[in-house]
């Protein structure tokens, strides 16, 4: 199983956000949301804090996936 970080793209785009102000509001490396887009693992840390800046819940965020699901660019 692999973490799709999808949802919360679009709910940045929603809210009229950029990765940069997501970043900003939560206090997250520019590498750690590198790694998001990547759809690579991040701690539960990471995530409990940008549910806290957006106000919202884990599953707004991302969702698991199977593993060999396959993601285009613009989802990745």
């Amino acid at each position: 199983m692999a973490a799709s970080y999808k949802k919360l793209w679009k709910l940045l785009i929603d809210k009229d956000m950029k990765k940069k102000d997501l970043r900003m509001l939560t206090g997250l490396s520019s590498s750690t949301i590198a790694k998001m887009t990547k759809n690579e693992p991040v701690s539960t840390e990471v995530i409990i804090k940008i549910c806290h800046a957006l106000e919202c819940d884990i599953g707004d965020v991302m969702e698991i996936v199977p593993d060999g699901t396959k993601m285009t660019k613009a989802e990745n």
